[in-house]
C-alpha cells in the first residue's frame, strides 16, 4: 500500500470502469468502498471482490467518480458535498464536469481533480471489469487552477496503484487531445462501418483483417458516444471541418485519377501512424511481420508462442484473421524487423506453414 493512497477510495459507478478501479485498488492493498444506485451492479461488483458497499460513517480519503458523461458533474458535485474527500473521475471529458463544479460548489473545487484513464473496452458493466484494465495504460490527470498540490498528487498515485501511467494535463488540452486521438477515430470509424450495415453478403465474405482493424471501435455503446460527442463538441467540430475538407479533395482525385494529390494523402497518413508513440511512449522501432497458418482447435496458438519463445524472438504485436472456407486461422506475428527472418526458419524447421 502507498503511503500517500492510505484508503479508504469510494468509487460512485460499479460498472466497467469503476468495478476494475475497485478490483485494481484491492490488488494494491487499498480498501475499496462502492457505490451505485444500481442494486444489480452493486451485487455483481462485490462478488467480484472488488469492495464492499459503502456504508453511514465510512469517510473516504478518496472519491472516483465513474458514472455516465452527462451525469458527471452533479456527481462530483454530490461527492464533494457529500465527504471531506479529494474527488476525481474518470470521464473522457474534463471541461464540462468542471464547469458544473465551479458553477455550483465554487468553494469546494480545490478538492476535485479530474481524471481520464486512457482503457476501456467495447464491453460494458462489471462484468467485464479486469484489475488489469489498467496496467501500462496512460492516466490523464488534469488539475485547474485551484487545486492544491497534494489533491494532485493523490490522484496520480492512484494512477500508478492502478499500474497506469499518470500523465498531467490542462483540461482543455486534455479535451482536444481525446479529440484528436480518441473522439475523432470513433466516428470515422463509424462512418466506415456503417457502410457494412446493408452490403450485399457477397461483399462481406472478402472482408479481411483491414476492414476488423478499421471498424472495431465503431462497437462502441451509441448511448456512451453521444454524451461524449456531444460534450466535446468544441474541441471535435475543427477537426471534423478538416477532414471534411480533405475527404473532398480525396473524392475529387479519385474520380479524376489524380495520383499526384492521392500519392501526397496516402504518404500524409503513413507520416500519421508513424508520428504514434511505440512501445512504452518511445520511438517507433522497424517492425517486420511473420503469416502463420494456424489450425482453429485448442492449444494451437499457445504452441506457436512456445516456439517463437523457444528461439527467443519476442512477439510485439498479433493479428488474427480467419479463413472463412477452412478451419484456418492466418495469425500474424509481429517482430523486431531484424528477427524475421530467425522467426521464419525457426517456425518453419518446427513444422509451420509461414510467409512474410
Amino acid at each position: 500500500m502507498s503511503d500517500l493512497l492510505r484508503g479508504p477510495v469510494e468509487v460512485v459507478g460499479a460498472g466497467l470502469l469503476g468495478t476494475s478501479i475497485g478490483l485494481a485498488c484491492r490488488r494494491a492493498g487499498v480498501q475499496a468502498l462502492l457505490r451505485d444506485t444500481s442494486a444489480e451492479n452493486l451485487r455483481t461488483a462485490t462478488g467480484l471482490g472488488a469492495g464492499r458497499v459503502t456504508a453511514e460513517g465510512d469517510r473516504p480519503q478518496l472519491v472516483v467518480v465513474a458514472v455516465p458523461p452527462d451525469q458527471l458533474g452533479s456527481e462530483v458535485v454530490a461527492a464533494l458535498r457529500r465527504t471531506d474527500a479529494v474527488v476525481t473521475d474518470v470521464g473522457s471529458i474534463k471541461s464540462a464536469p468542471l464547469q458544473v463544479v465551479a458553477g455550483e460548489v465554487a468553494a469546494l473545487a480545490g478538492r476535485y481533480v479530474g481524471g481520464h484513464p486512457m482503457a476501456g473496452s467495447e464491453r460494458s458493466g462489471p462484468l467485464a471489469a479486469s484489475a488489469a484494465l489498467f496496467d501500462g495504460r496512460p492516466w490523464a490527470v488534469t488539475p485547474h487552477g485551484t487545486a492544491p498540490e497534494a489533491a494532485v498528487e493523490l490522484v496520480e498515485e492512484l494512477a500508478r496503484a492502478c499500474g497506469a501511467v499518470p500523465v498531467r494535463l490542462d483540461p482543455d488540452e486534455h479535451d482536444r487531445a481525446v479529440a484528436r486521438t480518441s473522439h475523432l477515430p470513433h466516428l470515422l470509424a463509424v462512418l466506415v462501418a456503417g457502410r457494412l450495415a446493408d452490403a450485399p453478403e457477397a461483399h462481406l465474405a472478402l472482408s479481411g483483417q483491414g476492414v476488423r482493424d478499421v471498424t472495431r471501435i465503431a462497437a462502441g455503446d451509441p448511448l456512451l458516444w453521444q454524451q461524449i460527442v456531444t460534450l466535446n463538441a468544441d474541441a471535435l467540430a475543427g477537426l471534423l471541418e478538416e477532414v471534411a475538407a480533405e475527404l473532398g479533395v480525396l473524392r475529387d482525385a479519385v474520380v479524376a485519377g489524380d495520383r499526384a494529390v492521392l500519392g501526397r494523402l496516402l504518404s500524409q497518413g503513413v507520416a500519421g501512424t508513424r508520428a504514434i508513440p511505440g512501445k512504452h511512449g518511445g520511438p517507433l522501432s522497424a517492425m517486420g511481420s511473420v503469416y502463420v497458418s494456424v489450425p482453429d482447435h485448442p492449444g494451437e496458438l499457445a504452441r506457436l508462442f512456445a516456439d517463437a519463445g523457444a528461439v527467443g524472438v519476442n512477439i510485439e504485436d498479433i493479428h488474427i484473421d480467419h479463413d472463412p472456407g477452412r478451419p484456418v486461422g492466418l495469425v500474424e506475428l509481429v517482430v523486431d524487423e531484424a528477427r524475421t527472418e530467425l522467426l521464419l526458419e525457426s517456425l518453419e524447421s518446427r513444422g509451420w506453414v509461414t510467409h512474410r
